[in-house]
């Protein structure tokens, strides 16, 4: 007679969703409390103070600035762009846009495995065991998992936190959603750490920086065009689809 494997004890699993839960409930505090923290002011009223401090100890601010930006994504706070700009004003284009992809990338990585662990595992697990439209559903994602995810992070249309969270609760595979967010994320990265170069400028001026620019022709151009790209194999496999049929 074959022995059943024990499954998890009932009063445990609750602790999968524990990650996810805390993710949700300093999300909620960050939204209320660091609103007028995290903001373009308090940069402009602390720039003389971290360039003085990156001039002493560029590695320490490097660490300092990575930490914070992970936990920003990590738990959905206010002040991705400001952050990302702050890369572009202390560290420059390139460094600042590497630095930028990494930590986003690292916080994406966290909160997505939060998620999988608990709500994503159990959402998975009834998919798996569905039928008709649902699986046909999952089958079509598998298909296309990384123009999708690609898809999500070009998209500007797409909040970030929603590009974290949707593909853990498909359950994607793990390396596919690491190596296509640290890619996908790039375009945008640029972008808000070359406005962040130029904050100096504008703090000088008196002014706010001026983020009308992310939907001039000229930058939503060429994201459009990286969108077009990864969704036409999307659209290819689908005609394919109709046309077996």
């Amino acid at each position: 007679m074959m022995s059943e494997t024990p499954s998890s004890p009932p009063q445990k699993t609750w602790l999968r969703h524990v990650p996810l839960a805390l993710v949700a409930v300093v999300a909620i505090i960050g939204a209320v409390t660091l609103g007028d923290v995290l903001s373009f002011e308090t940069l402009r009223d602390n720039r003389e103070a971290l360039l003085a401090f990156r001039d002493q100890n560029y590695v320490g601010l490097v660490l300092a600035f990575l930490a914070a930006y992970i936990v920003i994504v990590a738990f959905s706070l206010p002040g991705a762009a400001v952050a990302s700009m702050t890369g572009g004003f202390l560290f420059g284009l390139i460094a600042g846009t590497a630095f930028n992809v990494i930590a986003a990338t690292i916080g994406a990585m966290a909160i997505f495995l939060a998620a999988r662990w608990g709500l994503g595992a159990t959402l998975s697990a009834k998919m798996a065991a569905s039928e008709g439209r649902i699986q046909r559903l999952k089958a079509a994602l598998h298909d296309t998992e990384i123009e999708v995810l690609l898809l999500l992070r070009l998209v500007p249309a797409v909040p970030f936190f929603v590009a974290n969270l949707l593909p853990a609760l498909v359950g994607v595979k793990l390396w596919n959603f690491f190596w296509t967010t640290a890619l996908g994320i790039i375009p945008g990265a640029i972008v808000f750490t070359w406005i962040g170069v130029g904050l100096g400028e504008v703090f000088d001026r008196g002014e706010s920086p001026n983020l009308s620019l992310l939907w001039e022709p000229h930058v939503l151009g060429p994201i459009l065009g990286l969108c077009a790209l990864a969704a036409l194999p999307i659209v290819i496999k689908a005609l394919r689809g109709k046309t077996e049929v």
